[in-house]
């Protein structure tokens, strides 16, 4: 039995069980091939980046040099943050009230966090779909199980093997559909989780250089902390 016939003999549950595993397949692909797009370059892409930024004579010299090796935009928002620290806050502004350092502090952060946010887009849904869906795939199992066991027991005419294997390896069918989408995404989300952390220590690392250059600590103050982005949702 095709696919095609399996899915017009089953019922409601068993035809919305293939339908889900069909969009959880179809949502992981997609984000698989936008993040291969994105990180293709990988971590040699933010290195010569932030070697270009420091062979760099001003920050619109930086930026021009970045255009071409920055294809992620990972390490322009960094720039682009302290354009601003150059720029005056408004005055009366909450802005305007804090020194220098306290100001780059939160602008890099702000700008490491955008990063991250881009990189780390997706990461959840495959996290999702290689989790649960080969318990989907179970479930349409398990119903198809129980449908094909209500069916011989309508039966009469007495019990052979091909009534119970034929129905049985059909609902079978539907935990091969769950791990077929299961681990694509699996695999995916190891091998990118590994390319996002090396991305995310050296962004880090650059933001920690920004601050320690261009945010001017108060030298009676205790040296500001480095820069350093917490989870994202």
């Amino acid at each position: 039995m095709s696919v095609l016939e399996l899915l017009r003999h089953g019922d409601g549950v068993s035809r919305s069980v293939a339908a889900l595993l069909l969009a959880m397949s179809v949502a992981s692909w997609v984000v698989i091939l936008w993040k291969a797009w994105l990180l293709r370059g990988g971590t040699r892409d933010v290195l010569r980046s932030i070697a270009a930024f420091w062979q760099a004579t001003s920050l619109a010299d930086a930026e021009t040099r970045l255009q071409p090796l920055d294809r992620a935009a990972l390490v322009a928002p960094a720039v682009r943050a302290l354009r601003q620290l150059g720029e005056p806050a408004a005055d009366g502004s909450l802005g305007a009230r804090v020194e220098r350092s306290q100001r780059a502090t939160r602008l890099l952060r702000d700008a490491l966090h955008a990063a991250l946010r881009r990189l780390q887009a997706g990461q959840i849904l495959l996290a999702t779909v290689g989790a649960t869906a080969p318990f989907v795939g179970l479930l349409g199992t398990v119903w198809g199980i129980y449908g094909a066991l209500v069916g011989i027991a309508a039966e009469t005419g007495g019990f052979t093997i091909d009534k119970v294997a034929g129905p049985v390896g059909e609902a079978l069918i539907m935990t091969a559909f769950g791990l077929a989408v299961a681990i694509p995404a699996v695999l995916a989300y190891n091998v990118f989780g590994r390319v996002v952390g090396r991305i995310e220590a050296e962004l880090e690392g650059f933001a920690h250089d920004l601050l320690g250059m261009f945010g001017e600590p108060d030298s009676r103050a205790e040296p500001a902390s480095p820069v350093r982005a917490g989870p994202i949702a």
